[in-house]
């Protein structure tokens, strides 16, 4: 595609456009075939690629450590339940320094935040033209496989935390005490409105903050793929290996960064000020 066929604009707006799938004002239910009818169907539409690759990915997650964990053994582990073992080591180690409280959701949900996250994440290592192009053959025009370069995905992960520190946040300490916290700090009770206004803006910042650092880190790792990707044989073979080695720390870092944040805003939650 970046030999001549398309201009570079094109092909860059190409291989940002999700399969979309949605109410066309005009055509009646069906999948966008560009960026503007797939605007167009608001905010029903569906990108159908981030969620197969989303939801398969999670699947996958599940699938392996299910599998190690029925064949676990306590003799001489495997290289699959060491493997396992050593992630779930890992975030223990960082749920019990971060999350002093008695909560069993919370280490579990922080694995599979993690895992979820870096799997996603990791899609951006394929070579940028190899599935779309297999895709294309299928008659699939558009088709991104990394779900956290869509924000649609990134948001809606943060949205669930936000929910559950909410939901922590009555459950532990009470409508009244939840609300108590909003209107009385940082200021005295005298400056409730200006309290309350304070800390709702910083309240909705979590989830803001949460989906779109995740969301800007990936689209801009993918970006520069995509530049790679136009440039001549031999320049994107120079710059895209150390781009992609450097790349491995950026989705292990957001991955990790994604599942802090987490513990941290739910340990918030938990602590009564």
């Amino acid at each position: 595609m970046a030999s001549g066929t398309v201009t570079s604009s094109e092909y860059i707006s190409h291989h940002l456009t999700n399969l979309t799938f949605g109410n066309h004002p005009e055509k009646g239910w069906g999948f966008a075939h560009g960026a503007q009818e797939a605007a167009e169907m608001g905010f029903w539409a569906i990108n159908v690629d981030s969620m197969i690759w989303s939801v398969g990915l999670g699947l996958l997650f599940v699938w392996f450590f299910r599998k190690v964990a029925k064949a676990v053994t306590s003799g001489v582990p495997g290289n699959a339940q060491n493997f396992v073992e050593t992630i779930i080591e890992f975030i223990d180690e960082n749920v019990k320094s971060i999350f002093h409280h008695k909560n069993p959701v919370i280490a579990p949900l922080a694995l599979t935040i993690f895992v979820w996250i870096f799997l996603m994440n990791l899609m951006d290592l394929v070579p940028i033209d190899w599935i779309p192009y297999i895709a294309g053959q299928m008659g699939v025009s558009y088709f991104k496989i990394v779900p956290t370069t869509d924000v649609n995905v990134t948001g809606g992960m943060a949205f669930s935390v936000f929910a559950l520190i909410v939901y922590y946040s009555i459950k532990q300490k009470g409508v009244g005490g939840f609300l108590k916290e909003l209107s009385f700090q940082p200021l005295p009770k005298i400056f409730a409105p200006f309290n309350l206004f304070l800390e709702i803006v910083g309240l909705l910042a979590k989830p803001v903050s949460l989906a779109l650092r995740l969301f800007g880190n990936m689209y801009a790792g993918e970006m520069i793929f995509i530049l790679i990707a136009l440039l001549p044989f031999w320049a994107q073979w120079v710059l895209s290996v150390p781009w992609a080695i450097f790349h491995i720390l950026v989705i292990t870092l957001q991955a990790f960064i994604f599942m802090v944040l987490t513990i941290v805003y739910l340990a918030m939650a938990h602590d009564d000020h």
